[in-house]
């Protein structure tokens, strides 16, 4: 294979990357003016969710087949724990196997997973990760502007309108506002990375468009009292300011900057000019310090977690078993107990915690060479770069998952769809490197046999992911007839976001 050869490819990789990283970012943040499905937005981010995880996973292994020196045993090696945690999902499901659609949710995280963790670790090997980093950091920091500025239009709405609730204008485009605030969680920490570094960071005007979309999201924080997303900001920060002291210094210091506009906002657009409008009648939020009903949700699903320990009581047992508690009893219903990992320890077990904690303990290994590599490296400009993403990238991806532990907005698409990108670019950032130059071409022989095997495991891949698209399409229709029938009719009770918003959760 000629040098040429194998850079097109790795370009068309990072290009199918970026491209759809770009699409889930314009789907999630502006879905609400072009829908896909008749379903609503909601659905729509599912159905994508559903093509992008089973095509990134599938492209991954052929970039990997022609674009690595290394073998397959190789890139086992490096994905073991991830393909131990995406088994999991599904063989802890097989006791269930009779009841109504129950591969589609552990499908859809065994793929998660999966592709996150493939896409980055064949970045890394193939020596395409930098490429990717810098144009998809574009793309974040582009659609967060647009949408962060946007929001200005649907204030000046409000007030037209004489309407003093600004919270029901903003943010807009999302069915609940904390699957926005997940959203928040992932892209705010990268905003100041975007300003520090990129195609575009030469630019004044781009800096000073960042400065003011970031300071938009950051007022919408503020004016939506997004505790979770907060408190998952604050946990990346306070994490990496451990991890890697005064090196986070020139990031923190354009974050705050970020922070300080939107207080700003906040104090200009949610307190003066309403009390000037409305002559006082405005209201301004204050933070609530209680669970907002948590606490019953989380009791139960320990409850759940308890019942088969080391295994749960089955995928989506959630909306459908007999209710252990009597405090969750008498408490607001939900889709989820707002806690991902109580969720699959009530719905998987403790034994698929277990799994997840054996990936999260290789990530920390990886993280923690890397972190030393950098430190260590000659280059300072180089290594204070490199190590502004990892700071920056750390940051997003802990605060999301802490974020997840106390309300369960993971398992809505937008949130999956914008994290599976950032998971692939950490992925990519912590995964070990060939030594040699990434472009050096492999021998014929290993080509053919990489080439081989890389086939095999696409055909493989692609058959399970076609008959798991199978079972959410039957999923879908159902869901879809269920809503005109029987939910908006009889259960009245507001929706029960899952899998689907509403509609046919598996009942007893």
């Amino acid at each position: 294979m000629a040098l040429g050869k194998f850079r097109v490819n790795e370009a068309l990789f990072v290009f199918l990357l970026v491209a759809s990283g770009l699409v889930s970012l314009v789907v999630v943040l502006f879905g609400y003016f072009f829908n896909i499905s008749k379903a609503g937005p909601y659905a729509s981010q599912r159905i994508i969710l559903a093509l992008v995880l089973g095509l990134h996973s599938a492209a991954s292994l052929l970039a990997y087949a022609v674009g690595s020196r290394s073998g397959f045993f190789s890139l086992f090696k490096l994905t073991l724990p991830t393909l131990l945690l995406s088994s999991a999902f599904l063989i802890l499901a097989l006791p269930f196997r009779n009841s109504e659609y129950v591969w589609v949710e552990p499908g859809m995280y065994a793929l998660f997973f999966l592709a996150s963790c493939l896409g980055g670790v064949v970045l890394a090997r193939v020596g395409a990760r930098t490429d990717y980093l810098r144009m998809f950091l574009l793309c974040i920091a582009g659609c967060s502007i647009i949408y962060g500025l946007s929001s200005f239009t649907f204030y000046l709405f409000s007030i037209l309108d004489r309407n003093p609730d600004i919270g029901n204008y903003i943010p807009y485009g999302f069915d609940n506002i904390r699957y926005w605030s997940h959203i928040a969680t992932w892209c705010l920490p990268l905003l100041p990375l975007a300003a520090l570094d990129g195609p575009l960071s030469h630019v004044r005007a781009w800096r000073i468009a960042i400065l003011l979309g970031a300071g938009m999201w950051w007022w919408m924080l503020l004016l939506s009292t997004a505790r979770g997303s907060i408190l998952g900001i604050a946990f990346g920060v306070l994490l990496v300011g451990l991890i890697f002291g005064k090196r986070v210094l020139p990031w923190l210091k354009v974050l705050l900057m970020h922070v300080a506009f939107g207080g700003l906002f906040w104090v200009l657009l949610s307190v003066a000019i309403p009390l000037w409008v409305f002559q006082g009648e405005a209201q301004v939020k204050v933070f609530d310090t209680g669970d907002s009903g948590r606490l019953p949700m989380f009791i139960e699903a320990w409850q759940m977690s308890i019942q088969n320990i080391p295994y749960g009581m089955g995928p989506q047992s959630w909306l459908t078993h007999q209710i252990l508690t009597d405090v969750y009893a008498e408490s607001v219903k939900f889709g989820h107990p707002h806690n991902m990992y109580l969720l699959w320890a009530a719905e998987y077990g403790w034994a698929l915690v277990l799994f997840m904690g054996i990936m999260v303990l290789q990530a920390a290994y990886y993280f923690w060479k890397k972190r030393a590599a950098l430190l260590n490296f000659t280059d300072a400009g180089t290594s204070g770069k490199q190590l502004l993403y990892l700071v920056a990238f750390t940051a997003s991806a802990s605060g999301a998952l802490f974020h997840a532990g106390v309300s369960a907005v993971f398992v809505a698409p937008g949130s999956m769809l914008v994290g599976l990108h950032i998971l692939i670019a950490y992925w990519a950032l912590i995964a070990p490197e060939n030594i040699a130059t990434p472009y050096k071409p492999q021998s014929p022989e290993r080509f053919k046999l990489n080439l081989k095997i890389g086939v095999l495991l696409f055909a493989i891949l692609c058959f399970c992911w076609l008959i798991w698209l199978k079972e959410v399409s039957i999923y879908y229709e159902d869901m879809r007839e269920d809503s005109k029938s029987f939910y908006y009719e009889d259960v009245g009770v507001g929706t029960f976001p899952r899998f689907w918003l509403h509609g046919n959760f598996p009942r007893q």
